[in-house]
């Protein structure tokens, strides 16, 4: 019997790979997550749960605060932003990419799929984190929530899809929140959840992602056979 298209290496299904950053190719959620905390305490809130701190990772900067600080007034939320900004920036050295990462993308590229990054961080932030990382020209685009719709709002991906002329059947979301997934579910995408990131992969199953990943390597296993 042939085997299923899926089941196939070297079938290439999809155009145009979508990545989130942080969590995803980034190991930074620890360090998000407890700069939200001590944010919120620096301006007089109550320090949120790390899981209440972690589930907003992948969301704008704005929107995510406001969430994991409900007591804080909305008038302290520029304060709040400026403090979340001001604890990240004394660790942003400290977190890298995750093990196999660049691996992964070199081989994406060569299989000539346009490689993306959709993200929560700001078109400044990415931009230092790309710089800080080697990793110009390994991305073909991107697209962060300040310059667009944050998620799970499709924007992100439709402006992708558009630039690269690559319909959502062809188009793939990769993410470790439950944000990304059901962008891709809004995009009429396909996706893949990793587990090492800010959310439980428990959460990821009602958004149908063809694939659960919990390492870097078994992403890159699984892209390789059916991306």
């Amino acid at each position: 019997m042939l085997p299923h298209l899926s089941e196939t290496p070297g079938l290439r299904q999809f155009d145009l790979i979508a990545f989130d950053w942080d969590g995803t190719l980034f190991d930074s959620t620890a360090i998000i997550t407890r700069s939200i905390q001590n944010a919120v305490v620096d301006v007089g809130g109550a320090k949120p749960s790390q899981r209440d701190a972690s589930y907003v990772i992948g969301m704008a900067l704005a929107q995510a605060l406001a969430h994991a600080a409900p007591d804080v007034p909305v008038e302290k939320y520029p304060q709040l932003g400026e403090r979340y900004r001001h604890h990240y920036a004394l660790h942003q050295n400290d977190i890298s990419l995750f093990d196999g990462v660049l691996a992964l993308l070199a081989d994406l590229k060569s299989r000539q799929h346009f490689v993306t990054v959709a993200t929560g961080k700001s078109r400044h932030g990415l931009n230092e984190a790309l710089q800080a990382v080697e990793l110009q020209g390994l991305f073909d685009g991107s697209r962060t929530a300040d310059e667009t719709a944050g998620k799970p709002h499709p924007l992100m991906l439709h402006e992708l899809m558009r630039e690269f002329d690559v319909p959502p059947e062809r188009t793939l979301m990769i993410g470790d929140t439950t944000h990304d997934l059901q962008m891709a579910v809004n995009a009429g995408c396909a996706s893949v959840g990793v587990s090492y990131g800010a959310h439980e992969s428990d959460a990821f199953h009602a958004l149908k992602p063809r694939f659960i990943a919990h390492s870097v390597s078994e992403l890159h296993d699984w892209l390789l056979i059916n991306a």
